[in-house]
């Protein structure tokens, strides 16, 4: 009889979510979520978590509001926003004792920031997209591919790699095994960096910003200068981010970036870890990214009038 898996999902916002119910739907896998909303999480205990868009099913998804209520765990999945890691993780780290625990999350710097609390870490990249539509529903708009590999530094093993991809894999969103998964991790930066911050400077749908000609110039730029730093440091792109975009605009003219959400919402946006990791790896290793730092400063300007009467 084969043992039931434990996953925790930290994180059970749009992305978590989908993870989450795509791993419910596989034998032997039981699935915890782990998430600060005490609404979504009631919703997901007393309904089940629904999907909902592209794909539409239930998962039993065992949602809590605190770690001390989730057993020791196989794998974990972080799909907080990037601002929130290092608190959870430390919320989180004895359920994590001997997991192995992947990250999910848009930008660079999360890895790090998991590997303070568990040892055995994995990068990861996803194109996955969806939203919130109440508490427990989520909508799946983008069934996108996933990667996973070591985190160099404090690597989970090639074989826990492989078993968290089929996982994944099984449940419904093809997820890939690498190596080296830092240029998908870098292919998807720099493809959410021309998008994510434009659409949120100006308000525009990832398809209005290409119907100007000004704005696909400065799409190109933030791109050259990614693919310029991600050169730089000898990582080769999984995909070209500039075929990502194109395809986006033909597929999902009306798709509204996370960061464009977020300043809706005037919410903290994670500019810092999308063009600002660009622009801090550039400044590393000597590669100048005019575009990304301009872009910084407008989003992080946009914040800052939220506090103004």
């Amino acid at each position: 009889m084969t043992r039931e898996l434990n996953v925790c999902v930290v994180g059970c916002g749009a992305i978590g979510s989908l993870f989450a119910a795509s791993l419910a739907r596989v034998d032997d896998v039981v699935v915890w979520g782990l998430d600060i909303s005490t609404a979504h999480v009631e919703a997901i205990n007393t309904n089940g978590l629904r999907i909902v868009g592209s794909s539409d099913f239930v998962s039993p998804v065992r949602a809590r509001v605190s770690a001390d209520d989730i057993p020791p765990c196989d794998f974990g999945i972080v799909a907080t926003k990037s601002e929130h890691t290092a608190v959870a993780m430390a919320s989180a780290a004895a359920i994590f004792e001997h997991a192995a625990v992947a990250s999910v999350q848009n930008g660079i710097g999360n890895e790090e920031l998991i590997a303070q609390s568990v040892s055995q870490v994995i990068r990861g990249s996803t194109l996955v997209a969806g939203a919130i539509v109440e508490p427990g529903v989520v909508r799946f708009d983008a069934p996108g591919d996933t990667w996973l590999g070591p985190f160099e530094p404090s690597p989970a093993s090639t074989s826990q790699i492989v078993e968290l991809a089929d996982l994944i894999s099984r449940g419904g969103l093809t997820t890939h095994a690498l190596a080296d998964s830092r240029g998908a991790q870098w292919t998807k930066l720099i493809f959410n960096a021309a998008n994510n911050s434009l659409c949120a400077a100006t308000g525009l749908t990832i398809g209005e910003l290409a119907d100007l000609p000004a704005m696909r110039a400065l799409v190109a730029s933030v791109i050259a200068e990614g693919r310029a730093v991600a050169s730089a440091l000898g990582i080769e792109l999984e995909s070209d981010p500039q075929a990502m975009f194109d395809d986006a605009v033909a597929h999902a003219y009306g798709h509204r970036p996370s960061m464009l959400q977020d300043v809706a919402a005037r919410r903290h946006t994670e500019i810092a870890v999308l063009n600002g990791g660009i622009v801090a790896e550039g400044l590393r290793v000597g590669v100048p990214t005019p575009s990304n730092q301009a872009l910084v400063a407008i989003i992080e300007g946009i914040e800052l009038s939220w506090t103004h009467p």
